[in-house]
């Protein structure tokens, strides 16, 4: 992950690519796109500063609708990184830095720390993946410090943590601006230490006050905080003065907290106070969702085949699923020609290799059944007898068998340890199914051309 200062040496490179591979005058570029300058680094928000002094601020609208595409693009190819843009005008931050001069000590609230204004729950997309999540953050939002003390979201990268920890923020922000909120990653919070630590008791006491002093505290990232001890003792303080004064606290993570085993018994025992949530990965609706929303956001028009091919084809996380979408669109300007599904192939080539032969395992026959009927795989290897995890189980066993060398004793060893008679019971009616039922054909050829295209 690059730094502030590493995006910043390079910045020359990617203005160089925007000029050179992108149709855009000359007069267009100078205007709109050279003045930009790197102010801050979050997490994988790029803030870019607008110089009002020179262009009217009221372009910002101007600039990010019709260049951050652009911008985002010759960034990933530059460093082959995916970033979300946030953009400030110059007079903002003097006015802020002035403010701080005046208040030397006082926690900046979370509009001094530029939050991403595109990460509201408007743009939130809501799915069976984070439904739960949603709901919780927007409680939480409605009424900070009143309900889910501690709020702890948890799930994958890429998932839409900080997208809802952002939402909260933005959310009690515009609904009361005297609130003070602060947003910071748990690196941000170890760096402020260790300097406050160098400087001495003083700088300490400021420290302990930017923290100590809000109505609302998000940390991103917590699992951060393992072997470092210090900060997971100034952290556990912290905590407590929050909570205890009834102030919100909600925290993230790509673990629930009894997986943290590293992290100091008091903190995990904590974390589990208030509500635990999680995001899992978007199922194939969701995706789907996520990229008509994009499109939108970004004033695109693009044909339902081409969103369909990259929601089926990419699955791990958000932030692969809309940079996907970015390289598509990148490669339609860069060539100059339309959308089309020959051309998302092209873009995507590297990351999608749909007419390479896949190695088939188990584990992935299990995780595509799973994925299509909406269970995971834990519940098919399970002992559940029901209905809807039953039948998923004997269509994997079945497919298994079809598709892999693995004899029907392997299969049932690896399918919560069943014995070979019930490995061959479940092939066989799933076969005779298969011949007899046209529905049960076509969702068994739908997961076999899904397992292996």
């Amino acid at each position: 992950m690059y730094t502030k200062q590493m995006v910043e040496e390079r910045w020359g490179e990617i203005l160089d690519f925007i000029r050179t591979q992108f149709d855009i005058s000359d007069v267009s570029f100078r205007t709109w796109i050279y003045p930009l300058k790197i102010y801050d680094k979050e997490d994988n928000i790029l803030t870019l500063i607008v110089d009002d002094t020179i262009i009217n601020s009221n372009n910002l609208g101007f600039i990010r609708n019709r260049y951050s595409t652009y911008i985002k693009t010759a960034i990933a190819e530059i460093i082959n990184e995916e970033y979300e843009l946030n953009f400030i005008l110059r007079t903002q931050i003097k006015k802020m830095e002035d403010e701080k001069k005046k208040n030397y000590g006082t926690p900046p609230s979370a509009k001094a720390r530029f939050l991403n204004p595109q990460y509201t729950f408007d743009t939130f997309v809501v799915g069976a993946n984070n439904n739960t999540a949603h709901a919780a953050a927007l409680a939480v939002a409605e009424q900070p410090g009143e309900v889910f003390n501690p709020l702890y979201i948890y799930g994958g990268p890429g998932l839409g943590k900080t997208h809802l920890m952002y939402a909260i923020a933005n959310y009690i922000l515009e609904n009361d601006a005297s609130k003070k909120v602060l947003y910071v990653t748990s690196e941000t919070f170890t760096n402020d230490l260790i300097k406050a630590i160098q400087s001495g008791s003083t700088a300490s006491e400021e420290f302990r006050e930017k923290y100590r002093s809000n109505d609302v505290f998000l940390i991103d990232d917590i699992q951060f905080l393992i072997n470092k001890e210090r900060t997971q003792e100034e952290f556990f303080h912290t905590f407590n003065e929050m909570k205890d004064s009834g102030r919100q606290v909600i925290i993230s993570s790509d673990k629930q907290p009894r997986e943290l085993q590293i992290l100091d018994e008091r903190l995990r025992s904590r974390f589990e106070w208030g509500l635990t949530v999680d995001i899992q990965a978007p199922d194939f609706e969701t995706r789907m969702a996520i990229l008509q929303k994009k499109q939108e956001m970004n004033h695109l028009i693009i044909q339902n085949d081409i969103l369909n091919y990259i929601a089926t084809n990419i699955k791990s996380n958000i932030r692969e699923l809309e940079g996907a979408l970015t390289k598509v669109v990148a490669l339609s300007r860069l060539q100059k020609k339309e959308i089309t599904l020959s051309l998302a192939q092209e873009a995507l080539k590297d990351i999608i290799s749909p007419d390479s032969k896949k190695t088939v395992t188990l584990e992935l026959i299990l995780e595509v059944v799973a994925e299509h009927f909406n269970i995971t795989p834990a519940q098919i290897i399970s002992v559940n007898k029901s209905r809807n995890i039953a039948y998923p189980r004997q269509i994997c066993m079945y497919l298994c068998r079809e598709l892999t060398s693995l004899s029907f004793d392997e299969i049932g060893r690896s399918i919560g340890k069943r014995d070979h008679s019930t490995i061959h019971y479940a092939y066989n009616k799933v076969v005779a199914d298969y011949q007899e039922n046209e529905s049960i054909r076509g969702v068994i050829d739908l997961l076999k051309n899904k397992i292996n295209p």
